[in-house]
């Protein structure tokens, strides 16, 4: 009776949850999937807004927040309306390139007749885009562009001589895609009359080449143009074409800097572009006004920095009147700055200890801007108004958390995506002032299955380094947790300029397997050092020239502070990292090698000199300005150093992070006669994914740790 009653008591408590535990099957199953709201967008009305759905592109209304009918049936992962709302451009087939990139097919819709017709009769292009009159699009086949007229269904080109690895029209190159975050180089005027475009010559660009080995007898390979750092890079031009009389026109950039053009940004007027360039430093951008017309460019003005400028995120937001804001960190923090249209600095937006993250819109009624940004922390995200005149600015998120918002188009409402590190999203709609209208969305399923496996919460704190700054982390600590305990330590991190680990928000990824290590007795933790974002340009910034240097001596400061934390077993402390996570991970068991018993690198950098030029230059210069920068902050430079339990783990088609970068350090290690594991994943890009490729490395890295740390 007694061993009855045992096991109905086990019975019970693993239907409670007590004894449940959260596994890799669970993770890898999408067990502990959530939910969220696909492809919201406010409609011109600002009264109604679509998503999209499994059975088609779906109208709510916000006020009632009711389901009004489908605008279009059937299944697609993305849509875009022409201005005036007559007609939809619908993706019902992709096909990736690089990470932004694509090839797609898209039937165009008129929902007034209720015509669909396909776009290039049915053949995939990339990057199509109405003009804004709705009567045409334009798209890039083979590096050419072309607009097709969707009254006749005349197709034009406008541009020839385009060649895959010689010459693009329009069209991002591979280090332009990957590091100015966009794969688009061209923009219709605001009348529809022209296209600006940008031409890239990439010939002399050197080639890299991979081996993609599938189930051919002999591998094939994928070659394109990769510039590494102090390398050429394409030479790239921009160009007016006038629809009427199909006259290209080059436009004259000899007195500006032209070395990159990352950014091509329609005005408020008809007959303008603007243009935003940069030398190779990218240290400075002149931003350009271009008349159509006459082909005249004025300068409104030269943004510099004594280091560098964020090139990959600008913000130029231009006002219906055409002055414009812009978004810098001349005064330490990035704010927004107010222009009129010829490029006077009219007034400071914004101001503060904090950071705009990003721009929503204006209100030309109300004068204000919405904006995301920093004020409440910098671990925390929240969405703010300000009115542009009077500076006046009102909270209208929820204080904690990160908070991002999607607007109706008058601003009288809002859909608030919401998250903390211990609560999923969460959608709500709400109005104008932040006022709750209705929760649209929530994750409690998911939450529940999570606690119910034992899911612990982080906990935030802030670590000294040895510059004196409190750096963020946070912890992870078994429920159980017993302060008399030792404990192994087991550190994340990624470290890369401006980014961000330590964040109060919900993370699907890793933190679910971290979850894992909890429960297997683990304590796991994550510190932003110096060179991460959110906390002013010049912790950011403090890595110039000496990318990996501060960021390494600050992650072994804080394994050094953990260590003499009386919970922590200083001699089991083992670190992770992915892409630059990888390279740090590189980096700690080398020069940090007296700290850290185990690490596992995946897909590191592991020297600069073999990363691409825009990112790699941004932070370090060329290696021929500073050789030092790259080599004495290589962790092949120390490979005697190793001396604790190494895996080092990459896929062989990586288009970012080269295979090169893991063989290079490989030899380096071997010639040095260092024992370590090494996985190779056959034919896997840089995020090492497909069929059942995650489920096996993230078994295979749990093995690891279990026997080595």
């Amino acid at each position: 009776m007694k061993k009855f009653l045992l096991a109905l008591t086990l019975a019970v408590c693993f239907q409670n949850g007590f004894a449940q535990e959260i596994t890799l099957d669970k993770i890898y199953s999408g067990y502990y999937r959530g939910k969220g709201i696909a492809g919201i967008s406010s409609m011109k009305n600002g009264e109604d807004y679509l998503v999209i759905e499994p059975n088609g592109i779906a109208k709510y209304s916000y006020k009632t927040s009711q389901k009004e009918g489908n605008i279009v049936d059937g299944q697609f992962s993305s849509y875009e309306f022409s201005d005036d709302e007559s007609k939809i451009l619908l993706l019902k087939e992709s096909q990736p390139i690089y990470r932004h990139s694509f090839l797609g097919k898209f039937d165009i819709k008129d929902l007034k007749s209720g015509k669909i017709i396909s776009l290039n009769e049915g053949k995939p292009v990339q990057e199509p885009r109405f003009s804004p009159d709705g009567t045409k699009i334009a798209f890039i086949v083979d590096n050419n562009i072309f607009y097709q007229d969707l009254d006749n269904g005349k197709i034009v080109q406008v541009t020839e001589h385009g060649v895959k690895n010689k010459v693009l029209n329009g069209l991002a190159d591979w280090v332009y895609e990957e590091e100015f975050g966009h794969a688009r180089l061209y923009e219709w005027t605001k009348n529809s009359n022209a296209i600006v475009f940008i031409k890239s010559v990439e010939t002399d660009v050197p080639e890299i080449y991979i081996p993609i080995y599938g189930k051919s007898l002999y591998p094939q390979e994928m070659r394109y143009k990769y510039p590494k750092a102090g390398e050429k890079n394409s030479v790239v031009s921009a160009h007016i074409y006038l629809l009427e009389g199909e006259k290209k026109t080059k436009v004259n950039l000899d007195n500006f800097k032209n070395y990159y053009i990352p950014n091509v940004i329609q005005t408020a007027k008809p007959d303008e572009i603007v243009l935003i360039t940069s030398e190779r430093t990218q240290n400075a951008s002149d931003i350009l006004k271009v008349n159509i017309k006459t082909g005249s460019v004025q300068k409104l003005f030269t943004e510099t920095d004594e280091k560098w400028i964020d090139t990959d995120n600008v913000t130029l937001e231009f006002l219906e009147d055409n002055s414009f804001l812009w978004g810098s960190e001349r005064d330490g923090n990035r704010h927004l700055y107010w222009y009129d249209p010829n490029g006077k600095l009219k007034k400071q937006v914004t101001k503060g200890n904090w950071e705009v993250i990003d721009y929503y819109g204006y209100d030309p009624k109300s004068k204000d801007i919405y904006i995301q940004t920093t004020e409440k922390g910098s671990i925390n995200k929240v969405v703010s108004k300000i009115n542009i005149e009077s500076g006046k600015s009102q909270l209208i998120s929820n204080t904690e958390g990160n908070n991002s918002a999607n607007f109706s188009k008058n601003y009288h409402y809002f859909i608030e995506n919401t998250s903390t590190s211990a609560k999923p999203n969460t959608y709500t709609l709400k109005d104008g002032n932040g006022k709750i209208i209705k929760e649209l969305q929530n994750n409690n399923d998911q939450l529940q299955k999570l606690k119910a496996d034992n899911f612990v919460e982080k906990e935030f704190i802030t670590i000294p380094n040895e510059a004196g700054d409190q750096m963020n982390a946070w912890v992870l600590k078994p429920k159980n947790f017993d302060p008399n305990k030792k404990y192994p330590l087991f550190m994340f991190q990624y470290s890369g300029p401006g980014s961000q680990q330590v964040s109060n928000s919900w993370d699907n990824g890793n933190t679910l397997w971290f979850n894992h290590l909890v429960q297997k007795g683990y304590i796991v933790a994550c510190v932003d050092g110096r060179g991460t974002g959110y906390k002013g340009a010049k912790f950011k910034k403090a890595t110039y020239m000496n990318l990996g240097k501060y960021e390494i001596e600050d992650q072994i400061s804080a394994a050094k502070w953990f260590g003499n934390q009386p919970y922590i077993d200083k001699t089991r402390i083992g670190m992770f990292g992915w892409s630059f996570g990888g390279y740090m991970t590189s980096l700690a068991m080398t020069k940090g090698a007296d700290i850290f018993k185990a690490g596992i690198a995946v897909a590191p950098v592991t020297n600069w000199r073999y990363y691409d030029s825009v990112y790699t230059e941004r932070f370090l210069r060329t290696p021929q300005e500073n050789p030092d920068g790259y080599d004495k902050n290589s962790p092949t430079e120390y490979a005697d150093l190793l001396k604790g339990k190494f895996l080092l783990i990459h896929g062989t088609a990586d288009d970012n992070v080269h295979f090169q970068n893991s063989m290079e350090f490989s030899e380096a290690l071997i010639q040095n006669k260092k024992q370590f594991e090494f996985m190779a994943y056959p034919d896997k890009n840089h995020g090492i994914y497909g069929g059942q490729t995650r489920p096996q490395l993230y078994q295979k890295m749990t093995d690891f740790l279990l026997q080595n740390l």
